[in-house]
């Protein structure tokens, strides 16, 4: 037992030893070790005298027994460790939201404190992993599980081949210097991107150069993050440099140039755009778009589309820092085996905006509408619908038990590892007691990151959104408990990437099996089942689902099974 002084206060501590060594000591030795004479202070000293051999041959064995023990039971710790032990302050528990998880446990007893990393031996289980051995959360056969297979893909792949005509015109277009589009997109981060993925689209319509993008400040937010911030702008202008020009400002010829400002009709053709913009375009030079959320057309000609999927997957990397700790997170996640991702929507004004009610108690009711009467256009379409109607209708997310249900319907097994994505629900920590209490593995970037690997992102919305990106998009199955622009984003991404299982909530079919409380859980399972058996990430044709995004249904313009296909 070693004792320590920090300041005036007496502590004891232990040293403990791995209990492998403890049991490969027979009893004898036990008992030689407790029970032998103690020698006198003269051998003592002669012992520990710096020109004793004995001195130095003990060190050498006990870095050497070190060494063994450092590689044969990986003693790095799990997590950081205060800098300061002898520091008086209480030790904080890394998860800072209190949600059901694996903890760092503090337990103090009489003028003993103990700190004890939860480890394989325990029931719960260390979230960051610093050696090769692996814990039994995520592994086993659960893995195996039906829940974590992955959808057939079909052989479709990436397939971004543009025609003749197309690379022929792109010589003239990038070499241009008469015309200059710019544009201000708004909205949340995964709002402007779609914008921004529909700016290069018209800057080729009209064969312009592209100003790089200004992004309005989030009124929800008040985020300020410009385009560099969360895109890689050097790899942004690099890939697309023979379909569209990219350049950072306006040149010196333009600068006293009044542009064109204006923002075209919803579902606009390159026809529209071409005929409405293109004469005044060529005589100023310079036309600034704005409000640019769903004024393209989805039906677009099959290089442009090729185009879209080229931005959107290609081209918008996300910025270095932001790519750096989003890959980081996945890693932590992925460390223990496979994982689920889930996009949560159940923010105070996802609420207000749907016309939905979480589903919480009277009193988060009355604060969802007292808050719709008070801004009655905040709340989306259909206005008239009941919030009984609309949930029937599927218009509403999720809530936290009903995507416990749906997970445990669709055979998630109870150790899954689950990040979340999405803001701090209404409700809080109790909101998502139903999944916390029922998958206790579950986590959000907060509870992943080491201290001080979030304060660079710290009150920029759209940083943190980008992170959840990453780790979301990064996952073995994803699911949305709403629809939305990360979702779909997502969901694009992933078909992309070899259509990775993405589990699509049916909102429409489901709402009466959850209101069936007479149904026996083996029954509702079975039917919720049944219910997503084509609603798994499987290859779906955009053709057939005529008006929706390229970037949401990649195939057939950007994705095709023929063995010979290359990507651009």
């Amino acid at each position: 037992m070693a004792k320590s002084k920090c300041g005036n206060n007496r502590k004891v501590s232990y040293i403990s030893v791995p209990s492998q060594i403890i049991n490969s000591l027979s009893a004898t030795s036990l008992q030689s070790l407790l029970l032998s004479p103690k020698k006198s202070s003269k051998q003592h000293l002669r012992f520990f005298s710096y020109k004793s051999p004995r001195l130095w041959f003990f060190l050498l064995f006990l870095f050497g027994f070190i060494g063994m023990l450092k590689l044969g039971y990986n003693l790095d710790p799990v997590i950081p460790f205060h800098p300061y032990p002898c520091a008086t302050n209480e030790a904080k528990d890394l998860n800072s939201n209190g949600y059901s998880k694996p903890e760092l446990a503090v337990a103090s007893g009489g003028n003993v404190e103990k700190v004890e990393i939860l480890n394989g031996i325990s029931e719960s289980q260390p979230l960051i992993s610093n050696g090769s051995a692996k814990s039994d959360v995520g592994i086993g056969p659960d893995t195996e599980s039906e829940f974590w297979k992955q959808p057939d893909g079909l052989g479709y792949k990436p397939c971004l081949v543009f025609s003749r005509d197309y690379r022929r015109a792109s010589e003239g277009l990038v070499k241009d210097r008469s015309k200059y589009l710019m544009v201000v997109v708004s909205g949340g981060m995964n709002q402007q991107r779609n914008q921004i993925v529909d700016a290069v689209v018209i800057a080729r319509i009209l064969g312009a150069a592209l100003v790089v993008p200004i992004l309005q400040v989030n009124i929800i937010w008040g985020d300020e993050s410009e385009f560099s911030d969360i895109f890689d702008l050097e790899h942004f202008k690099r890939v697309l440099a023979d379909d569209v020009r990219i350049v950072s400002a306006l040149p010196s010829t333009h600068l006293m140039t009044k542009p064109v400002e204006s923002s075209p009709l919803p579902h606009a053709t390159p026809q529209w755009i071409r005929g409405h913009y293109l004469r005044r375009f060529n005589r100023e030079g310079v036309l600034l778009l704005r409000s640019l959320d769903s004024r393209l057309t989805k039906d677009l000609p099959s290089d442009l589309q090729k185009l879209k999927c080229k931005v959107a997957f290609h081209a918008l990397r996300f910025a270095p820092p932001i790519l750096e700790l989003g890959n980081k997170l996945a890693e932590r996640m992925r460390s223990k085996g496979p994982y689920l991702a889930l996009h949560l929507r159940m923010e105070k004004d996802v609420w207000v905006r749907t016309g939905c009610l979480p589903g919480l108690s009277h009193e988060y009711d009355e604060i969802v509408n007292n808050e719709r009467k008070q801004r009655p256009e905040l709340l989306t379409a259909k206005s008239k619908m009941t919030y009984h109607e609309r949930k029937l209708a599927g218009l509403c997310p999720l809530n936290a038990l009903e995507v416990t249900r749906l997970l445990k319907a669709l055979g998630a097994p109870k150790n899954a590892r689950i990040y979340w994505a999405g803001g701090q629900p209404l409700g809080g920590k109790e909101a998502l007691l139903p999944l916390t209490q029922e998958f206790p593995y579950f986590y959000n970037k907060e509870d992943l990151a080491l201290p001080g690997e979030l304060e660079p992102f710290a009150n920029r919305a759209s940083l943190m959104a980008a992170i959840d990106y990453i780790v979301s998009e990064s996952s073995d199955v994803f699911m949305p408990s709403h629809g939305g622009n990360m979702g779909h984003a997502i969901q694009g991404h992933r078909a992309f990437a070899g259509h990775k299982k993405h589990i699509t909530p049916n909102k429409r079919q489901m709402p009466p099996y959850f209101l069936n409380s007479s149904l026996p859980e083996a029954e509702f399972n079975s039917i919720i089942k049944e219910l997503h058996y084509e609603s798994l990430g499987q290859p779906e044709l955009r053709t057939n689902k005529r008006g929706r995004d390229v970037t949401k249904y990649p195939i057939p313009e950007c994705m095709c099974n023929d063995s010979h296909t290359r990507t651009n």
